[in-house]
């Protein structure tokens, strides 16, 4: 192609994809340069996910062509397109829990040597790898003993392996901490010298002009602006992406907390990692935050006050009733919910349809007699989609079809069904755009003044310090503090999470 193009490692040409009438690409054009990284932005069911499994052959698209380095290419699968230099590492990681580093990295590529797997070249090349990249880490270590944070790095690691020519990242700091992302952006840095290409997409504002050369925009399946970081801004960025403006980044919070609702008195857990001595309370209408380093305990404690861990020590009280919780259903029961942290592996039937996932935690009120109510389920389902704003077709869309954000509202609105009394958020925005975090945000400032008492763990700073009235930080598994948000900063957040390491 002797166009002028030879900057150009990828070339996407009039893509377009529709699933029946639904039409989610529409002819987009996207250039990616070598040795560069393109931000790609929009909102939740814009059209990112699909145009990149387009790309890696797990979707056939309509129309269009794909050019890699001037080539073209139409790879029938993310196998092909892997071995031919372009890798992703996705936002829900797949990988092999009870396997080690090792296995992980080789896995479909085992060398072979006399007949056997050459373990000890596996081993040599693993580790050349990761020092290479200054990443330290376990190489017999079992996938499932390792925090999210770190399989996320030895994803990319295996990215890397395959010599990859353009690497499409896809929010690969949602689970990161400050410092882990500052080393994933300088990994990113010293691949674009390689000449690497890297597609970065994510929905933080900050790293997109941190890391990115470029930025492109795609809103209702158009890209609606491609430009350099340098000639935009973050309020254009937020205008182009959700077709208006959002003055403020968080809304105004407004709730006026009560008394003590919720107290949690020198809870310790019996089983690693091992809480040890926690106490707190929270206040009815009250939006409690819990910051900390990855592994500092705060999934832990939400589990725990859920009923999912043992308690070795320590007492819950409800409205000064003492709660003995055996079980997450025990915790239901008495009007707790908890949206975790890995929506796919733990937080959704990825096999059902909407209805299912929506009121799948609530089916005693969808009875009419013995028997369940189809059209009770589809009504419920109907006003969550109304009042979340889920992008979708219908009740009957399978979820899996869904963008990740759109699936997180629905796993709102199935634990609203509910009605909680109380309900804990790990991680509740996590993969959700700008649009869509506003609109999380709203939802859970107005449970809270109707009266609902609201924990939330957040690893994004100024979310927590944006929408919440007090914030505990934890370390090391022990609570180190606790402050009011107005009168906190982040340097005392991150005094108090490294308190007890």
């Amino acid at each position: 192609m002797a166009d002028g193009t030879e900057d150009y490692v990828l070339q996407i040409k009039g893509m377009s994809k529709s699933f029946g009438r639904n039409r989610v690409l529409d002819h987009i054009d996207l250039n990616v340069r070598r040795g560069s990284v393109m931000g790609l932005m929009g909102e939740n069911g814009a059209g990112k996910s699909t145009m990149m499994k387009c790309l890696f052959g797990t979707y056939q698209k309509d129309e269009g062509r794909i050019y890699l380095d001037g080539e073209e290419v139409s790879f029938s699968g993310p196998k092909e397109a892997l071995e031919n230099g372009v890798a992703m590492v996705h936002q829900e990681l797949n990988q092999c829990l009870e396997r080690n580093v090792v296995d992980n990295l080789f896995l479909g590529r085992y060398p072979v040597k006399g007949g056997v797997v050459d373990e000890a070249r596996m081993k040599k090349e693993a580790s050349d790898l990761f020092r290479k990249l200054g990443m330290t880490v376990s190489l017999t270590a079992p996938m499932k003993t390792m925090s999210v944070s770190q399989r996320q790095m030895c994803e990319i690691a295996k990215a890397i392996s395959y010599n990859a020519r353009v690497i499409v990242l896809d929010e690969p700091t949602s689970s990161l901490m400050a410092q882990e992302v500052e080393k994933l952006f300088q990994m990113m840095r010293m691949l674009r010298e390689q000449g690497i290409a890297l597609v970065y997409i994510s929905h933080k504002m900050d790293e997109i002009f941190e890391i990115c050369d470029e930025v492109s925009v795609l809103r209702d399946g158009n890209l609606v602006m491609s430009k350099p970081v340098a000639e935009t801004s973050m309020n254009e960025l937020i205008s182009v992406m959700v077709g208006r403006s959002l003055d403020n980044r968080y809304p105004e919070v407004d709730n006026e907390p009560g008394k003590s609702f919720l107290a949690i008195d020198h809870i310790s857990t019996k089983y690693a990692p091992h809480l040890q001595d926690v106490s707190f309370d929270v206040r009815k209408g009250e939006i409690f935050g819990l910051y900390g380093l990855v592994g500092a305990g705060r999934t832990e404690l939400l589990e725990t006050i859920f009923g999912i861990r043992t308690r070795a020590a320590g007492r819950i009280y409800l409205n000064g009733h003492l709660m003995n919780f055996s079980s997450a259903h025990d915790a239901m029961e008495a009007g707790f919910a908890l949206i975790t942290e890995e929506r796919k592996a733990n937080g959704l039937f990825i096999k059902g349809d909407l209805v299912f996932n929506t009121t799948i935690a609530n089916l005693e009120h969808y009875k009419n007699g013995a028997m369940l109510d189809t059209q009770l389920m589809r009504k419920a389902t109907t006003r969550q989609i109304k009042t979340m704003n889920t992008k979708c077709m219908g009740p009957d869309d399978p979820i899996a079809s869904l963008s990740g954000g759109n699936q997180q509202k629905v796993i709102f609105g199935k634990w609203l069904e509910r009605y909680p009394q109380v309900f804990l958020m790990d991680e509740p925005t996590r993969g959700i755009d700008v649009g869509a975090k506003y609109e999380i945000y709203e939802l859970i400032i107005d449970m809270a003044k109707n009266g609902t008492t609201v924990i939330v763990v957040s690893s994004e700073m100024p979310e927590i310090l944006g929408i919440t009235n007090r914030i505990g930080v934890m370390s090391n598994h022990r609570l180190s503090g606790i402050v009011n948000t107005k009168e906190t900063n982040q340097e005392e957040l991150l005094r108090l999470s490294v308190k007890y390491l």
